[in-house]
């Protein structure tokens, strides 16, 4: 180890070498991110603001779109940055950095589809003792356990990335610092790392999803085999639909990307489901949740009123 050189930066090789379409890919993420940040932005202004939506269930879809605000800004500014100047350096320290709040907010947002879910479940299979089971008490609990829980698995793939010693390539075929990317890089023996993250971030993943697909595959045949009431089943299949859309969304590609194994690394595959679920998940999300939501649209409409016509309210 005394003739090794310990790198103290990388460098980000992005998402192509073309700089031809650079100026093009800058507009569009630059859209896509504008687009995530005013629109989660304006769900989480409109449940603070409208007292009728201070219920669990856009309590935790005010947390979804804070993590997903946080969850692109994680990413997306380095990548515009790369596009503009053609040269994607990062500190061994930022990189860290990046690697942690990234999987910090990803694993959060996995575990909050699984609440949202029980949530569902709890209100549309056993709705007399909903006001019980989700009081604001148990919802301030289970929004602290995701956050935290989100926050020591990403500790835990910090440190032990964080010991690893990096002689060179310095080269990292990736548009930020993912843990993968970074272990092809590694000097050392990196066997534990891996089966960390098999292991952990599969359990991350695969836990909460498997919740979640129980939770509406009960909540599937309770409507079909006892509600009697057409409206009433297709209020509930309107808003348990936008739901496992968002889960599609985050579930499968993540689950492509770091459950399922792969004979040899791909970059570029890599890349295209980081993509799906970092950022344009962040931009569907207020997306699905408003256009499909009649409670979101009716408050976001009112509060557009009273903004351009004050003298209404």
């Amino acid at each position: 180890m005394e003739n090794q050189t310990e790198v103290s930066e990388f460098i980000l090789l992005g998402l192509t070498s073309l700089q031809e379409i650079w100026g093009f890919l800058f507009a569009l993420f630059l859209l896509l991110y504008v687009v995530s940040v005013l629109g989660n932005g304006a769900i989480l202004v409109v449940v603070m603001a409208e007292p009728h939506l201070h219920t669990p269930m856009y309590f935790f879809l005010g947390n979804l779109s804070c993590l997903d605000i946080f969850y692109s800004t994680v990413t997306v500014p380095k990548l515009l940055a790369g596009f503009l100047s053609g040269h994607q350096t990062i500190s061994f320290a930022s990189c860290l950095a990046q690697l942690h709040f990234f999987h910090f907010l990803g694993s959060s947002e996995a575990i909050l589809l699984a609440v949202m879910a029980y949530d569902r479940y709890v209100a549309i299979c056993n709705p007399l003792r909903y006001r019980l089971v989700m009081n604001p008490q148990a919802c301030l609990l289970l929004a602290t356990a995701t956050w935290s829980s989100g926050f020591l698995h990403a500790l835990m793939h910090t440190v032990m990335t964080s010991r690893l010693h990096f002689c060179g390539p310095n080269h990292v075929p990736h548009f930020f610092c993912d843990i993968k990317p970074l272990l092809s890089l590694a000097c050392g023996n990196t066997h534990l790392n891996l089966s960390l993250l098999n292991i952990v971030t599969g359990g991350i993943v695969i836990g909460p999803f498997i919740l979640t697909l129980l939770s509406y595959l009960y909540i599937i045949s309770f409507l079909l085999l006892k509600v009697q009431s057409r409206e009433s089943r297709a209020k509930a299949f309107s808003t348990c639909s936008s739901h496992l859309t968002v889960v599609s969304l985050l579930y499968v590609p993540v689950i492509f990307n770091y459950v399922l194994p792969s004979p040899e690394d791909n970059p570029e595959r890599d890349m295209v489901a980081t993509l799906m679920y970092s950022i344009v998940t962040s931009v569907l999300n207020p997306l699905i949740y408003t256009l499909r939501n009649r409670e979101v649209k009716t408050a976001l409409r009112k509060m557009l009123g009273r903004k351009l016509c004050p003298g209404r309210s």
